[in-house]
């Protein structure tokens, strides 16, 4: 019931109707399969006794109504008309898996496409408590995993019909038979639950967690594959990879293997069954068993269409234990609200105001503390401080990225709130101290998602201080930086990252430690481009060093939370 109220609440509303007009298409082909195993028996009874066209008044009726000239003409139109009516319930079945299989295969694009958009809707406080392994994995695989969880869930409940269907019609047969044949069917089903479904539904959660750890190997390796080759820790990866990668395979190994012991369990006891009925028969009459021929061939196809039904609901129902755990992921994953921000108009013309700011990641353990600061527009300030005094934290809430847990912030007198969250965002000019680079062209990078304005990115990597380097040694714009930037030097990437800040022509730029990793002459030669271009514009530098702050009007120094 669980799994159910959390599918429900993952599927949209056009979801739900669509299962509806499956639902509706699952009786369709569960009625088509009864006709098609109800209609061998009396097509054998006609077929071994021609009498029997005269003595019941269904095939009577079909034989008067179509002017049949004998019995034999009769049983061939009876066989021609079985085969076409097979022929169009395969096509009919086909139809159906493709549509079952179309509607769980398309969740994918939606469920992956609501996980991404959630993450990137979610608080930047929120983000920043995510690994992003993570986060690809839920994406990738978890989402892939739910698909299969659906699709077995879709499967399941159209067998589910065939079943009820079948099982109906053997009861009307013979009810005897039918109820000793359910007896012992459940009691092996039972028998399956309680040995394989367990291991199976352990196998999930195995493959989850070593799957998580697949993925953390190869995010760290990856990352920091040149501090690898230093400390040649190579082989110590290489076995971490290896210990998740062979749990991982462990546990789909004994998914996949035990999948398919139900079927051919099942099938052994179907088979067996049908040589017990005969014998049973045979013992019974004490002779051989012609007139019990048409009843036990319905209930040997009835058994051979029921036996895949009933494997199929059995496997279906190992997939859902098996993947669950990637629906309670997803789930958890889609229930955060995303963050609702504005567009309201902002205007910044005067300062900006922090009146009373304090701050906490965690309850009774304050990063900052009754904040009270004013920056006029223009101004140049720098903040210093030990690491961990609240620097970045308090830049953070300056543009918009955290919200303070007491006191506001003002631009020109106007709180900052949800609701031109958005706007003032776009005013900000942002300068990471580890700078990312994606593996594209210099103009893509600078860029960043906007059309591509070839001249201006010229102009801002002209302001950053690059643009003769890289059209003297590189391809110009269009140079290809490497993934994480890594076919350029330290500087060049800051001054990438200048240019990048530079494109959208904020208002107020913003280095959080920009400079730190560079060696002193780099540093000297970025900061005297910054300080160029942000002459009409508000400077915000956090630095550790005072020489980089050197040219700011006014410094802060920030200590356990407070401005000294």
């Amino acid at each position: 019931m669980q799994t159910l109220k959390k599918l429900n609440q993952l599927l949209s509303r056009r979801d739900k109707a669509l299962l509806f007009w499956l639902l509706l298409f699952s009786i369709l082909i569960s009625l088509v399969e009864m006709v098609g195993i109800g209609a061998i028996m009396p097509f054998v009874s006609v077929a071994s006794d021609f009498s029997q066209i005269q003595s019941n008044r269904y095939l009577h009726t079909l034989y008067t109504f179509f002017d049949f000239a004998r019995p034999l003409d009769f049983v061939v139109a009876f066989g021609v008309a079985l085969v076409l009516f097979y022929i169009f319930r395969a096509v009919l079945n086909l139809l159906y898996f493709y549509a079952l299989n179309r509607f769980a295969q398309g969740r994918y694009h939606l469920l992956a496409y609501r996980l991404f958009e959630n993450y990137m809707g979610m608080e930047y406080k929120s983000f920043i408590n995510k690994n992003t392994s993570h986060l690809l994995k839920n994406i990738i695989n978890e989402a892939t995993n739910l698909v299969q969880l659906i699709s077995a869930a879709l499967f399941m409940m159209s067998e589910i019909f065939v079943l009820i269907l079948i099982y109906g019609m053997l009861i009307y047969v013979n009810w005897k038979m039918t109820l000793l044949l359910t007896l012992f069917l459940g009691i092996n089903l039972i028998l399956l639950k309680l040995f394989v479904s367990t291991k199976i539904k352990k196998a999930g959660e195995e493959r989850e967690s070593f799957q998580q750890r697949f993925y953390e190997v190869m995010n760290k390796s990856f990352g920091n594959f040149k501090i690898i080759k230093l400390k040649a820790q190579e082989q110590y990866l290489l076995n971490q990879f290896a210990e998740s990668s062979y749990g991982f395979a462990e546990a789909n190994i004994k998914n996949h293997t035990l999948a398919q012991f139900p079927r051919l369990f099942l099938e052994m006891i179907g088979f067996s069954l049908v040589a017990i009925i005969v014998v049973y028969l045979v013992l019974r009459y004490q002779t051989d068993i012609q007139a019990a021929l048409p009843v036990l061939m319905v209930f040997v196809v009835g058994l051979y269409r029921l036996m895949p039904s009933v494997n199929r609901i059995f496997t279906s129902y190992n997939q859902i234990l098996f993947y669950n755990r990637s629906l309670h992921i997803i789930h958890n994953e889609l229930i955060y609200e995303p963050e609702e921000v504005g567009e309201e108009p902002l205007v910044f013309e005067k300062a900006i105001r922090l009146e009373h700011i304090s701050f906490a990641y965690e309850e009774e353990k304050p990063v900052l503390k009754n904040i009270n600061l004013t920056i006029h527009k223009g101004e140049k300030i720098g903040f210093i401080g030990e690491s961990g005094s609240g620097k970045s934290t308090l830049v953070d809430i300056i543009i918009g990225l955290y919200r303070p847990l007491n006191g506001t912030v003002y631009v020109d007198e106007i709180p900052l709130e949800a609701k031109n969250l958005k706007s003032w965002r776009k005013k900000i000019g942002y300068i990471p101290q580890s700078v990312y680079l994606f593996d594209g062209t210099v103009a893509e990078n600078v860029a960043f998602g906007d059309e591509i304005d070839r001249q201006k990115v010229k102009s801002v990597l002209a302001k950053a201080n690059i643009l003769e380097f890289l059209e003297s040694h590189q391809d110009g714009i269009d140079t290809r930086v490497g993934e994480g930037g890594i076919k350029l030097s330290g500087g060049q990437k800051q001054r990438i990252a200048i240019a990048r800040a530079l494109y959208d022509d904020p208002e107020v730029l913003v280095l959080d430690e920009a400079t730190s990793a560079l060696d002193n002459e780099t540093e000297a030669k970025v900061m005297d481009a910054i300080y160029a271009i942000s002459q009409e514009k508000t400077l915000i530098v956090i630095a550790h060093r005072l020489s980089t702050l050197d040219r700011c009007q006014k410094v802060y120094r920030l200590e356990n939370g407070e401005i000294k």
